[in-house]
């Protein structure tokens, strides 16, 4: 039987660091479907989801939390969390991606 306490749970675990690579090679939206699918519950898939939306919206408009759950049905803490994250941690997940997207939005604009 697998001894969960010897599980190390660190981001950067090999076993962490195995499933980033499995995600920077999915080639398609319909992979990336298909794999989230297999690796997530719905629940998790609507939790990560709905902290997508929170973020876009955080980043877009100068939205009270409050409004944004009333928008969304996405907890206050979910928000605060998100917020927190976007706007004070020092990771840079949700600016990096969402600067991506801007980005890539700009470039369609301008091709078009």
């Amino acid at each position: 039987m697998l001894d969960e306490r010897n599980i190390d749970s660190s981001i950067d675990s090999i076993d962490a660091i195995d499933l980033f690579e499995a995600f920077l090679s999915v080639n398609s939206k319909q992979e990336c479907i298909a794999f989230l699918r297999d690796l997530c519950t719905p629940a998790e898939l609507r939790a990560m989801k709905e902290r997508w939306l929170v973020a876009q919206l955080l980043n877009a408009k100068d939205l009270p939390y409050r409004k944004i759950h009333e928008e969304t049905g996405v907890s206050i803490a979910t928000i605060t969390r998100v917020a927190r994250f976007l706007f004070h941690e020092d990771y840079l997940g949700y600016k990096t991606i969402l600067d991506k997207f801007k980005d890539r939005s700009q470039n369609s604009l301008e091709n078009a």
